[in-house]
Parts: C-alpha cells; structure tokens; sequence
C-alpha cells in the first residue's frame, strides 16, 4: 500500500487518516516500441483511424499533427501563432479541438485538411480533453473535470476526482477508455482510471521506470499522453520530449 500512500501526500492536500478501499494497482508491460518526435511537448494524444494526432505546447513549438504511428513522420501539420501554447485535442465527427493553456481559446478543425473552422471560448484553463461520445471532457489543473456540449462549449455538469476520499489534483492529457477517464498526474509516472459518474478513482496505473527506456530531450521530458485503439485494443503512451512512443499492457500488482 506504499504506493498510494506516496501517492497520495505528494499530491493530496493532506495523508489520508482512515482510507476507504484501496484502488486497484496495475503496472506495465512494454509490448512494441516506436519512434515520436523528441522535438515534441506533447499534451494530447489520439489514435483515430490508424493515425496518431497530437498536440503540442510551448509558445512558438504549438501544433496539431497527424502523425504515421510507425516512423513518426508527421504527414499533416497545423502550426498555432506564436502568441498560444497549445494543449489537449479530440476528435469529434469530423472535427478536431485543440484547447490552449491560458488564452481561454478552443480552436476547431476540419479533421480531413486541418482548416480551422472556428473556436470556442473556454473561461479556465486548458489542460486535456476527451470525448465520452456525448460530451467533451476537460481538465484544468484542478481535482475537477468538466463535461462539455461540444456544440457550442457550455457546461453540461463536472465531478471531483478524489483518490479514497480526497482530491487528486494535476489531472492533465486525457484518455476515455471503455467506460472510464484515463488522466495522466502533471510530474509523476502515474495514470488515474476515473469513474465518470462519481469522480472515485477505481485503480492507479503506475509507469516508473517507463522514462529510463528513451531518451528524453529536456528537463520538463515527463509522463504525458495517453492514446487507445479501440479496434485491436492497443494502448499507448509517451511523454514530453520522449524519444519514443510506447504499446503498453497492464500487468497487475
């Protein structure tokens, strides 16, 4: 149970005295290895159709691309001015939102030639983005998500993710995956697998060891990015700055 008690008081506002049921721990098994751009501060992350698109921060580095899974080679690029540092993407229909950080902006693209076809307004920050087939589902930095018409942007409800019984702050790149939110935890080598209707998490996946198996670009090269094929069930990860891109099972602990 170490694990979640590190867990939880580095992240969580205080130790927790009287811990409910403890969540399921899962660890990894690296089953295929590809080459990702070490240029590239990833916040988002989707495999769609067999593609990869990502999202990229960093003022005058933010883009959106469409990336060949196998070599890496970006066949579709969308660079964002300079003023913006990119953030999490999703895809909806045949439409692609990029969030931006602090600019309160939401840009939408036609997923076929990235021409941008409007924006939203977003009021908080903007970290990740998913899409439960209904709604958009946004984090901000907090222990909150946000569930989002994707029409117009509006606020349809939001949770509170705690970790038994305290928020879990620095919910970041988000994944939904058969029924629940896959959140990357902002600097560490965790992933929080969230029930959507109530916030609880139901199980921790822990990724160390995971960045000692690339090379990493910079000081800020951390755990971020999550991406599922939901056809053949393959799921992949990456970080900031990583050398390579991840095919990952789940091993229990």
């Amino acid at each position: 149970m170490r694990l979640f008690v590190l867990f939880s008081c580095l992240f969580l506002p205080f130790c927790i005295a009287n811990a409910q049921t403890d969540p399921a721990r899962f660890g990894f098994r690296v089953v295929n290895v590809y080459p990702h751009n070490i240029s590239s501060f990833t916040q988002g992350l989707i495999f769609h159709e067999g593609f990869l698109y990502e999202g990229t921060g960093k003022r005058g580095f933010s883009k959106l691309s469409k990336v060949v899974i196998e070599d890496a080679v970006e066949i579709m690029t969308k660079p964002l001015g300079r003023r913006y540092f990119g953030e999490g993407i999703e895809i909806v229909g045949e439409k692609i939102y990029q969030l931006t950080w602090q600019s309160h902006i939401v840009f939408v693209y036609d997923k076929n030639d990235f021409k941008q076809i409007g924006t939203h307004y977003n009021p908080t920050e903007g970290w990740g983005l998913a899409f439960d087939g209904e709604h958009l589902i946004l984090s901000d930095g907090s222990d909150r998500l946000q569930f989002l018409n994707p029409e117009d942007f509006s606020p349809v409800s939001s949770v509170e993710v705690t970790l038994q019984g305290s928020p879990v702050n620095y919910l970041n790149e988000l994944e939904y995956i058969n029924g629940e939110i896959w959140a990357n935890v902002w600097q560490t080598d965790f992933i929080v697998r969230i029930d959507p209707a109530t916030g609880n998490i139901n199980s921790v996946v822990d990724l160390t060891g995971l960045s000692n198996r690339t090379q990493l670009g910079s000081s800020e090269a951390v755990l971020n990015g999550i991406a599922w094929d939901s056809e053949l069930e393959r799921l992949f990860v990456t970080g900031k700055h990583w050398a390579n891109l991840f095919e990952i099972e789940l091993v229990s602990l």
